[in-house]
C-alpha cells in the first residue's frame, strides 16, 4: 500500500481561519483534498468556480496532483487593488510633504 501524503488545506477570513491537516493518497488532486477537508461545509461562501486556489502562494488548478507537505490555499477576492492602495498612500505622503511647516 502506498504511503499517505500529509497536506494542509487553508482558508482565512478577516476574523476566522481554517487549517486542516490531512493525509491523502498519492494521486489526490487539490479539488479532492478541498472537498474531503470539510472547508466547503464550514464556509459556504467558497465558490471554487470563481475563487482561485494555490499551493504555497502559487496559483494552481483544481486538478493539480498533490505532493507531500503541500499547503493548499483557497484565495478570497481582493477588497482593494494593491496598486491603487499604493498610489493613494504615495499621494497622501506627497500632499503631506508639500504642506508648509507650521
Amino acid at each position: 500500500m502506498a504511503e499517505l501524503l500529509p497536506v494542509v488545506v487553508c482558508y482565512a477570513r478577516p476574523q476566522q481561519e481554517f487549517s486542516q491537516l490531512m493525509h491523502v493518497a498519492p494521486g489526490t488532486t487539490i479539488g479532492q483534498a478541498i472537498e474531503a477537508s470539510g472547508v466547503l461545509a464550514a464556509f459556504p461562501e467558497i465558490n471554487l468556480v470563481t475563487q482561485p486556489v494555490g499551493i504555497f502562494a502559487k496559483k494552481k488548478t483544481l486538478d493539480t496532483v498533490l505532493r507531500a507537505n503541500d499547503r493548499i490555499e483557497i484565495y478570497r477576492p481582493l477588497i482593494a487593488d494593491p496598486k491603487d492602495s499604493r498610489r493613494k498612500r504615495a499621494a497622501k505622503k506627497d500632499a503631506a510633504a508639500a504642506r508648509p511647516a507650521a
